[in-house]
């Protein structure tokens, strides 16, 4: 029983060498023919192999973290990245990490980041860094220009790269000079000088005459008095329209004409400028801080006749302004705001 069971002990151990000596020659057979390496696939398609997969997806994520290099590029967006799958590869057959590269940026869609300078929200020019932004909103500060409440900075990321400015370009587009102010005593009485006919009474009508030309703004701002109200800082119903402005705005001629008078006015409108414009057709702007025109000059539309001010019968700086025909007074917005 013994002797037989020895038998079969040494057999057992014979097959056992045998086996491992079978391994050991296939293992060496593989390793003498193939390489362990990684199949990289985007999405179902394989595109390639690697032997060293960190390596490889360490340059990707480079890629898409700042592009190839433009320090411009914020990112690159990629739809899809490689996936490996390990697996054995004749050793005559070699990687090609480049072509995988190549094929993953053939998906890439750089974006660039830089930074908009806005005034009131509408962009109006390009800096490549926060930087940048910043010093020429600080130089705006020290200059006081006159819209740096209105100026902010956006950053950007598009797919496209904007005009870029330099920050002194950017100062120099971006300044705005602040209108000057000349101080006047609010109750000091001009010269008043009159070339024609220049009407103050309450005569209104609620109607529209034809004046035959168009009017621009005089200023922009907020309307606080209505042609026709009624208050009790006036004897009479209100002859024209109030705009509210800063003191100093600069008041512009409404139509091209003649300047009829320009000077104080003792009837409450203060410092004022009567402008004629043919066919008995007045424009009238009161409680001026400053005026810059003089009787019987010719003005053209848009030019800067006088500044607002709070000058006469006036709670705040605003432009009072009349519309009159033939010494009738008309309501100024049936022709312009």
């Amino acid at each position: 029983m013994l002797k037989k069971l020895l038998v079969h002990t040494r057999r057992g151990i014979k097959f056992i060498v045998l086996f491992i000596i079978a391994v050991f020659l296939i293992v060496g057979a593989i390793a003498f023919l193939y390489k362990p390496t990684y199949s990289v696939w985007l999405g179902d398609e394989q595109i390639g192999y690697t032997e060293n997969k960190s390596t490889l997806q360490h340059t990707i994520n480079e890629y898409v973290e700042s592009g190839d290099g433009d320090e411009n590029i914020a990112f690159v967006q990629v739809n899809k990245l490689p996936e490996y799958k390990l697996c054995l590869l004749k050793k005559d057959i070699v990687s090609n990490d480049e072509e995988i590269l190549g094929k993953v940026k053939e998906d890439g869609i750089a974006y660039y980041r830089y930074y908009a300078i806005a005034e009131k929200g509408e962009e109006k020019l390009y800096v490549l860094n926060f930087e940048e932004a910043e010093s020429v909103v600080n130089k705006l500060k020290e200059k006081n220009s006159n819209n740096i409440e209105d100026i902010t900075i956006l950053e950007k990321y598009e797919t496209e790269m904007a005009d870029i400015v330099s920050s002194e370009d950017a100062v120099a587009k971006l300044y705005v000079e602040k209108p000057k102010v000349v101080t006047v005593a609010k109750n000091k009485t001009n010269t008043y000088k009159s070339t024609g006919n220049v009407n103050i009474t309450s005569t209104m009508s609620g109607g529209s005459a034809s004046i035959g030309i168009s009017l621009i703004r005089p200023v922009s701002g907020i309307i606080t008095s209505r042609f026709g109200a009624i208050s009790k800082i006036r004897t009479s119903a209100h002859t024209g329209l109030d705009i509210s402005a800063a003191q100093g705005t600069p008041i512009k001629a409404a139509a091209a004409g003649t300047v009829v008078s320009s000077g104080w006015n003792s009837h409450g409108y203060g410092n004022m400028v009567v402008i004629s414009h043919g066919n008995g057709v007045q424009t009238y702007y009161a409680h001026c801080l400053s005026l810059y025109v003089t009787a019987g000059q010719q003005v053209s539309q848009g030019q800067t006749i006088a500044a607002v001010g709070s000058t006469g019968n006036s709670t705040g700086p605003h432009l009072h302004l009349e519309v009159r025909v033939n010494g009738v007074a008309y309501n100024p917005q049936n022709y312009v705001y």
